[in-house]
């Protein structure tokens, strides 16, 4: 009997594209596996509509939000554009019956969650905050640092609770790149940097970073390769900037081929979130920037775990020199080949197909 699955997730110029991406990745692996993936996602200002078209995936467009965000809670409830009431009855008017419905948004919590169980048969929910209550059989949270305790007042005593990068929803380019990035990674100098803060990066911590590395002492033949998306409010902004780096600097919009584009790469500065992962998998040593208050606890334990250099927000004190400093210890080799190992010894890139098999799965433990 064929898996019928229905995602709900949101992505817009405040949210960014994480959240659709990984559904996306995950969707994408069901189908592959036989399963019909049904997606619902709001009209918001730089929602990716068109990019799940695109993949052929059967799509439900929530009207846009006509009035002011709602308040909290939870934290992020006004990144709905609705309160959770109307989320819920919109969901519900486009949704039929399915076996899992799986939800991936921080303004949604165990109020919206409740409110489906009668039309679908199991509930999951992606969450990176441990901030708010789940009603779900499932939960994934795929951040290092995190543990199943940290959910253990949030969900019901039954629910799995599938933690860490070993789950991390990474396409499967990933895992066929890895072997040769790493491999390649043992006889390389520093000729190529790549520098991605999200799909929006509304925050514009790209020219931030593009900015402080002036002042860093890079090799005159260095390759900069900037990743942004066609939505980024500060695109225009950024190539203006990369013309005035003394290296060669090429601005590259809607990478369909990133796991390419990082085995390339012989170091990334980027952003804390889902790419972090991706990172990992290839062995990419990185400098990692916050672009996202909730980024900072999966910074810090990739610091502590010896997998990547963190210099904090992206703009906060003294992040010029921070960079420029991280930049400099990048320039010894017993450092990239460190962060290579400890970051390569996170994440296989496996974790969809674990995730996938789990909601196959009729067995729960």
């Amino acid at each position: 009997m064929t898996l019928q699955v229905i995602l709900r997730a949101d992505a817009s110029v405040t949210i960014g594209t994480g959240h659709v991406m990984r559904c996306l990745t995950l969707a994408s692996t069901l189908r592959e596996r036989g399963a019909d993936c049904h997606f619902v996602t709001r009209n918001l200002p730089g929602h990716l509509a068109a990019v799940i078209a695109d993949l052929d995936f059967p799509l439900s467009l929530l009207p846009a939000p006509s009035g002011p965000p709602p308040d909290g809670p939870p934290a992020h409830a006004a990144w709905a554009g609705v309160s959770w009431k109307q989320d819920l009855a919109d969901t519900l008017a486009v949704s039929s019956s399915a076996d899992w419905l799986i939800v991936d948004h921080y303004a949604l919590d165990a109020r919206w969650e409740s409110g489906v169980l009668d039309r679908v048969g199991r509930v999951m929910v992606i969450d990176d905050l441990a901030d708010r209550p789940h009603d779900a059989a499932l939960l994934l949270d795929q951040n290092l640092g995190r543990t199943a305790s940290d959910y253990s007042s949030l969900v019901p005593d039954n629910c799995r609770r599938l933690i860490g990068p070993h789950f991390a929803l990474l396409r499967p380019e990933f895992s066929v790149h890895r072997e040769a990035s790493l491999a390649g990674r043992q006889t390389r100098k520093l000729a190529h940097l790549m520098i991605s803060m999200g799909g929006t990066d509304v925050g514009d911590a790209t020219s931030t970073a593009l900015r402080a590395i002036k002042g860093a002492m890079l090799p005159e033949d260095l390759r900069i390769s900037i990743v942004m998306g066609s939505r980024a409010p500060a695109l225009d902004g950024v190539r203006l900037l990369a013309t005035s780096l003394p290296w060669f600097t090429e601005v590259l919009v809607d990478v369909s081929d990133m796991a390419a584009l990082m085995t390339d790469a012989d170091l990334a500065i980027g952003a804390g979130g889902s790419t972090t992962w991706e990172r990992c998998c290839l062995g990419l040593p990185s400098v990692i920037v916050e672009t996202a208050a909730n980024q900072a606890s999966a910074a810090a334990a990739m610091r502590e775990a010896g997998a990547a250099l963190g210099i904090g927000p992206a703009g906060g004190p003294a992040f010029d020199e921070l960079l420029v400093a991280a930049l400099g210890q990048l320039m010894r080799a017993e450092v990239i080949d460190r962060l290579t190992l400890a970051s390569a010894g996170l994440c296989d890139g496996g974790g969809t197909v674990r995730v996938a098999q789990v909601l196959e799965s009729s067995t729960w433990v």
